[in-house]
């Protein structure tokens, strides 16, 4: 990866986020998309940005970092905080690097290292062409243009019922859709709702809210699928590119 990273920035504070600003902007590598001082309007314009990363404040009012990290569908998130106490909910949420404030270029430069390394191995993750997994049937290698659509297991919620374009079923144990997404190549696979994620080439046609798939159901029916709110952003995004 050897062009620009793209980042938004999130501060409520306006001075600590012009001097985060001035930081970035000293840095080649990095180009900052857009700063925002406000956790509501960051939640409501970062889905039509494109950008690769994200710089949080946590402590904000009305909705705090932690937060809008949630919100960001496995997004790269490096937080910057004058607060420690935060560090392990941090980095539950697989956050990058945790930033103490006052903030160093030096510190951030390390930030962004991280964030360089962290999305060249996604790179590489995207060019497998298979993952395996513990399922219902054993140890299972899966190919990623095998499988065509991934739901909640109505049996036991922690676990995913794959779907593939055979019609064969796994079980896949103990997983989140937030780990398969991290396994899976992201422009070929979409979250739409809150229990389910598709394969993109599984797509027939779509509306608002709803997605007829490729797949037929027990009747010989097309099966559809509900697209929502919190997830039609970025679905529409990959259909569009």
């Amino acid at each position: 990866m050897n062009t620009k990273i793209r980042c938004l920035l999130l501060d409520d504070e306006l001075p600590g986020l012009t001097y985060l600003k001035m930081l970035c902007e000293q840095l080649e590598d990095l180009e900052v998309v857009k700063a925002f001082d406000d956790p509501v309007q960051f939640a409501a314009e970062a889905p039509r940005l494109v950008y690769d990363f994200c710089i949080l404040d946590i402590e904000m009012p009305g909705m705090n970092g932690l937060q809008v990290a949630n919100l960001l569908h496995g997004k790269p998130v490096v937080f910057a905080t004058a607060y420690k106490e935060y560090a392990a909910e941090a980095f539950d949420l697989h956050a990058v690097d945790y930033i103490r404030k006052p903030i160093k270029l030096d510190r951030l430069k390390q930030a962004i290292d991280k964030v360089r390394r962290s999305l060249e191995s996604a790179q590489d993750q995207n060019r497998k062409t298979f993952f395996h997994l513990n399922t219902n049937k054993g140890k299972a290698i899966l190919f990623f243009d095998s499988i065509a659509y991934i739901k909640t297991s109505e049996i036991e919620s922690r676990d995913k019922v794959a779907r593939l374009f055979d019609g064969e079923e796994f079980v896949l144990k103990n997983i989140t859709f937030e780990k398969l997404a991290e396994m899976l190549p992201n422009a070929g696979f979409c979250r739409i709702n809150k229990k389910e994620m598709l394969a993109i080439k599984a797509v027939k046609v779509f509306s608002f809210d709803e997605i007829t798939t490729t797949l037929l159901s027990d009747l010989g029916t097309p099966i559809k699928l509900a697209l929502t709110e919190g997830y039609r952003n970025e679905f529409l995004q990959k259909v569009t590119i």
